[in-house]
């Protein structure tokens, strides 16, 4: 793909923050750029967009395919671009020995891509965690103190439309329903996930995960499978209190010590499993472990994701607001042994019943809220009839990101009414949060002000 684009009228399909940072890349290279978004101030509609105006597209990755614009720009012989293909194709001008490293998931992306970024840095590598966090990639690419690693963290959305990126190794951490409003089946969420490995060297995949092991033959190179469990000669797991490498080592049927179980803060088993996938990632591109091990001991996961936001009388009040599909929400939930569930939100098409049978028996009482929580109430009826279910509504003057926090305020206190000593109350909502908040760290934010101000009566 040619980065050219001088005099060239480029459409791009979307104002948000991957669109504005394409369309800044393009203005530079002399592109004439036109913005196109449903509800962007500025931005063309796209019943309004002549697509014969235009000598080429870029599609932001939240657009899906039966978007009438898309659809007719797929039906149309004009160039369909993205973002990830052009920051590859402007790698070769830029930085043409940068590496790249990737991964996708349905759970604990961040934290991931996070945690492989600091094992880099930790090794002296100049590297970045970028994609779906921190900066857009081709922000990343687009510099003239180039990185020699970037770590990518993309989304099935992303994946779905890019054809031309390689990465000396790219992981898997998960697969389960979510964003099938999207994708329109299972399988062909799956599918857009796996496709992170068409051009990959080495596949880091999750042996505890089962979409991931029964597609895994599809993928023909060199495989490197973690585990929570004794690993295999050629793969990455723990033994007692180690985490071992027995893949990126000179004997396979040796183990090199990665770090300790008790480096990775919190220890919760998913946790565990997203340092198995950071490490088999820096091995890949043969970090030491001793850099692994450093790194993964100072490293915390970021805000709203299994925090801890107050603890007082026994009860643990704990934000994991980023768990915004029931995969996530049952991690959480399993790492507690009796919880004061707060759920619900936007549930993109996911099924709950699955989550809630397994996680009922970890269940003193469920909160719910938002536009789909009947789907969550649907679920306990059927596997938990006896549990207690609160369900709380918005107060009628209340506004989405507004100054108010009665509706938050509301909920801690219900919960704090049935939660005693030995309790985590769980903000784990399973659902997204744009129904009621502006986005899930604006309710993490909202819970832990709210905690703050009725169980810590802090002013």
């Amino acid at each position: 793909m040619s980065t050219d684009f001088a005099h060239k009228n480029i459409l791009v399909l979307g104002a948000g923050v991957t669109g504005t940072s394409v369309a800044r890349f393009l203005q530079s290279r002399g592109a004439q750029v036109t913005l196109t978004d449903d509800n962007a101030e500025g931005a063309v509609k796209p019943s309004e967009v002549n697509l014969k105006d235009f000598e080429g597209v870029v599609i932001s990755p939240g657009w899906r395919q039966d978007h009438p614009l898309v659809a007719q720009i797929l039906n149309s012989p004009i160039e369909l671009l993205n973002e990830i293909d052009i920051a590859w194709s402007l790698r070769a001008e830029r930085a043409p020995g940068q590496k790249w490293i990737a991964l996708t998931g349905t759970n604990g992306k961040t934290t991931t891509v996070e945690m492989t970024a600091a094992i880099l840095q930790a090794a002296g590598i100049k590297a970045v965690a970028c994609g779906n966090v921190g900066d857009t990639v081709i922000d990343a690419v687009d510099r003239d103190d180039a990185y020699e690693v970037l770590v990518l963290e993309l989304s099935s959305f992303q994946l779905h439309w890019a054809r031309q990126a390689h990465f000396e190794a790219a992981a898997i951490l998960n697969i389960a329903d979510d964003h099938l409003d999207w994708h329109g089946s299972f399988d062909a969420y799956a599918d857009a996930k796996f496709s992170i490995l068409d051009r990959a060297e080495i596949a880091i995949l999750n042996a505890d995960d089962a979409p991931i092991v029964t597609r895994a033959n599809r993928f023909t190179g060199r495989k490197v499978f973690f585990s929570l469990d004794t690993p295999a000669p050629g793969e990455i797991g723990v033994v007692e209190e180690l985490l071992v490498d027995r893949a990126f080592v000179a004997d396979p049927q040796q183990a090199s010590m990665i770090c300790e179980l008790a480096d990775i803060v919190p220890t919760v088993p998913h946790n565990v499993s997203n340092a198995l996938a950071a490490a088999a990632l820096a091995r890949a591109i043969n970090v030491p472990h001793e850099a692994i091990q450093m790194a993964l001991h100072d490293f915390r996961p970021g805000r709203h994701r299994i925090e801890t936001v107050h603890e007082s009388a026994g009860i643990t009040w704990v934000d994991d607001s980023k768990a915004t599909n029931p995969h996530a929400a049952a991690a959480s939930l399993m790492s507690h042994l009796s919880v004061v569930w707060i759920a619900g939100g936007l549930a993109k098409g996911a099924d709950m019943d699955a989550m809630v049978e397994r996680c009922a028996p970890r269940m003193k009482a469920a909160i719910l809220i938002g536009t789909d929580r009947a789907l969550i109430q649907a679920a306990l009826i059927k596997h938990a009839p006896d549990l207690p279910r609160i369900l709380i509504d918005a107060p009628g003057d209340y506004v989405r990101g507004g100054a108010s926090n009665s509706l938050m305020e509301s909920i801690v206190t219900a919960a704090a009414a049935v939660a005693q000593s030995g309790d985590a109350v769980l903000l784990a909502p399973a659902c997204a949060s744009m129904d009621q908040f502006v986005s899930y760290a604006d309710r993490g934010d909202r819970f832990a002000a709210a905690v703050r101000k009725v169980v810590a009566h802090e002013a």
